[in-house]
């Protein structure tokens, strides 16, 4: 269920999709909320770390492990502009995460509901409560906008 918070964090996450633009990554950002307030926020940083884990949850997970000196990171929203790889979703199964907040859908590679359902999966010991299509729109243009100047800049190839 979308509460009124809901839509601010996830401006502060497309803040952190827009960085990851600027640097020539695909925009995509994520920001960890606990009680309220932000603890740590990233974006999508593989090409710039040379790092196929540095997707913007994996680098907010970590920040927050190291901020509040625990790998479980309890009573925490994750918020991000794109809904989670199977990376990302096993991640925040660990790390059992209370609550996942996405803007787009990732038909080809979601994993919290699209392709896949890790966040809800029978068989693991963690539920994620899951809301979807926060500022849905805006989020899934920025990628779209970032793919198709790519697209063109490439000579379509």
């Amino acid at each position: 269920m979308i509460n009124g918070s809901d839509e601010r964090f996830m401006r502060a996450a497309l803040d952190e999709a827009r960085e990851a633009l600027e640097e020539g990554e695909i925009p995509i950002g994520a920001v960890l909320v606990k009680d309220g307030a932000i603890i740590c926020r990233a974006h999508n940083s593989p090409i710039t770390l040379q790092d196929p884990t540095a997707h913007a949850e994996i680098l907010t997970l970590r920040r927050a492990g190291q901020r509040l000196n625990n790998y479980r990171l309890l009573d925490t929203e994750l918020y991000v502009t794109l809904e989670p790889c199977v990376m990302c979703m096993g991640a925040l199964v660990h790390a059992r995460v209370k609550r996942l907040i996405f803007g787009a859908r990732d038909p080809k590679a979601g994993a919290a509901g699209s392709v896949f359902n890790l966040a809800s999966h029978d068989k693991l010991n963690h539920v994620i409560d899951v809301t979807p299509g926060v500022l849905a729109k805006e989020c899934g243009d920025l990628l779209q906008k970032f793919f198709k100047d790519k697209r063109n800049s490439s000579g379509g190839q």
